[in-house]
């Protein structure tokens, strides 16, 4: 077991450490409060252009904007939800309810992109007239809220996941504009109808590949995987060579509470002649150093291990 005294100093001041993340949690969900304001008042206004003119990519964006404007709710609320202290139920608090709410919102942009493709093949089979003047008109005023959306989520924190998520939204809800001024220019100039559920149908295809990936990212931290950038392996032999008395390394779990958050519990076999309580203390200073772990659970052996029967 680590003194006190000894995690304090191994662990660099946990508490500044901490409160650094408060404030950055807290700038992240201010901004993510503003755009999703922005992003749910202009729906309404998208929705109603979009029946008055016919256009398919202007429903769809308002279909669109319309879960973007939940999700970014729930990103809000994730963030609030990560200030609860932890209790006797959830020791490690809310920090998860944060990669709770970027998983969903992946699957739920991947769900919109399926649902706009789809909308778009029967609009090819079924060509219905398009306004394109009202539809220009109200694309452009979507440019200019999603770019303000943008501008908003773009000074937070973009490592976080859930802001990966919320961008990811504001970003759909971009093309998306983009895709119907473009769309509403060329029926203008030509009259080809068709362009409007061609361009949406790409905008989709983009938003479903960048869905994946949140989703895959979000998946692995739900699933206890290792952080992408500590590699157990090596991680071993490294302890093993840098700190003084230590004699193997075993029995490694790496995983993440949040994207920012991640986390170790590891068997560190030592020599008799050797202090147990410095030993675990020098663990903990190289993991902080080098591999940005704050928050590491070290088990002292001097002979066989206790757990070896479990694969240890």
């Amino acid at each position: 077991m680590t003194r006190p005294e000894d995690r304090g100093q191994a662990q660099g001041r946990p508490d500044a450490h901490a409160h650094g993340r408060g404030d950055r949690h807290t700038h992240n969900e201010h901004r993510i409060g503003w755009a999703a304001l922005l992003t749910g008042a202009f729906m309404v206004a998208e929705a109603g252009g979009g029946l008055l003119s016919g256009s398919l990519a202007l429903l769809a964006d308002a279909g669109h904007m319309l879960t973007d404007a939940a999700s970014l709710a729930l990103a809000w609320l994730a963030f609030r939800m990560a200030h609860r202290p932890a209790d006797w139920q959830r020791t490690y608090g809310f920090h998860r309810f944060q990669v709770l709410a970027a998983y969903s919102n992946g699957l739920t942009l991947g769900f919109i992109a399926l649902a706009i493709v789809y909308a778009a093949v029967r609009r090819l089979y079924e060509p219905t007239e398009v306004l394109a003047t009202p539809m220009l008109a109200i694309a452009v005023i979507g440019l200019f809220i999603n770019l303000a959306a943008f501008r908003i989520l773009h000074g937070a924190e973009r490592d976080n996941v859930n802001i990966k998520g919320a961008l990811l939204h504001v970003m759909g809800d971009l093309l998306g504009s983009v895709a119907a001024i473009a769309a509403a220019l060329v029926i203008l100039w030509t009259g080809w109808t068709p362009i409007d559920p061609l361009l949406s149908a790409l905008v989709a295809i983009l938003i479903l590949r960048s869905a994946w990936s949140l989703v895959r990212e979000t998946g692995h931290i739900l699933l206890e995987g290792a952080p992408v950038d500590l590699d157990v392996r090596t991680l071993r032999q490294d302890l093993v060579a840098s700190v003084p008395g230590v004699e193997d390394v075993h029995h490694v779990h790496a995983w993440s509470l949040t994207q920012d958050k991640p986390m170790v519990t590891l068997h560190a076999r030592i020599a008799d002649m050797h202090d147990g309580d410095g030993i675990a203390s020098a663990i903990k200073a190289v993991l902080q150093k080098r591999y940005g772990v704050h928050h590491a659970t070290i088990e002292i052996e001097r002979e066989a291990c206790a757990d070896h029967h479990r694969g240890c």
